[in-house]
């Protein structure tokens, strides 16, 4: 017979499961970096950070679109279907959110960048700027 301990036990095991089963695989930064010279990679970077702040500084190739924007643009989007995506927000939440979006539509090589732009910052990796000075 089940005592309630067991049953919570049982309850939070299976939500366990649910949480990470769906959390999308890591990238760190010097795989990607490496990845990315390989010749003829399949590799899309793509950054789910607002306009703004992507043309302050963003990965070199990376292709921008907003989180909230990931579900209307899945069109022009599934011309990645396969390829390796790798997602990247400032922080990780808004690339979680996108993350699901497209695995939800049939994105099957998602990856997550490790530390997000804060991350690639603080290593001091390379970015390019989309700023126009007048």
């Amino acid at each position: 017979m089940f005592t309630i301990k067991n049953l919570i036990m049982l309850a939070f095991s299976f939500f366990s499961t649910v949480v990470f089963a769906g959390e999308t695989p890591q990238i760190s930064q010097q795989e990607l970096l490496t990845a990315l010279k390989a010749p003829n990679h399949n590799i899309v970077v793509l950054d789910v950070r607002s306009l703004d702040e992507y043309n302050n500084g963003h990965l070199v190739d990376a292709i921008n679109v907003s989180h909230n924007t990931v579900a209307a643009k899945l069109n022009k989007l599934s011309q990645y279907k396969n390829s390796t995506v790798v997602v990247h927000c400032r922080s990780g939440r808004r690339a979680e959110f996108a993350e699901n979006i497209l695995a939800e539509n049939g994105f099957k090589d998602l990856r997550h960048l490790t530390g997000d732009m804060n991350g690639w910052l603080d290593a001091k990796l390379p970015i390019v700027s989309s700023k126009h000075t007048h």
